[in-house]
């Protein structure tokens, strides 16, 4: 079996979906996204910097798709409870109140990331675990 085989096997990718409760605090889900979908997007950025916003609390300024490009990362919560952001696992940022969330970068130095932010309302496709 190809490569190409191969990853026409697999139907979801891996995701985690950032979210606000009922006060506004955030907390996450993980879950999957399937593949070959279309995402109700008009466009996508490229960032590298981290030196704005590690380490400081704060919300998505929009629903977006992150996806990590290089870079591991460990997020927190309101409640103090993590997860770890690397290639291979999409970040569906949803929590557009409150506090909000925090990352670290846990390995390497840069955090390539492509932001894609979606439509007012566009459904994320997440599907919880």
């Amino acid at each position: 079996m190809t490569s190409l085989q191969k990853a026409g096997t697999n139907k979801y990718l891996k995701a985690i979906r950032l979210i606000n409760l009922d006060n506004d605090d955030c907390s996450f889900e993980s879950g999957k996204i399937p593949v070959q979908q279309h995402i109700n997007a008009s466009y996508f950025f490229a960032k590298t910097d981290v030196s704005t916003l590690e380490g400081i609390p704060h919300p998505a300024p929009r629903r977006q798709y992150v996806i990590t490009l290089k870079g591991k990362l460990k997020f927190s919560v309101t409640n103090g409870e993590t997860f770890i952001i690397e290639p291979g696992i999409i970040l569906i940022a949803n929590d557009t109140k409150g506090i909000g969330h925090t990352w670290e970068i846990i390995e390497g130095e840069e955090w390539e990331r492509i932001y894609i932010p979606l439509e007012e309302d566009t459904a994320d496709l997440f599907i919880a675990d």
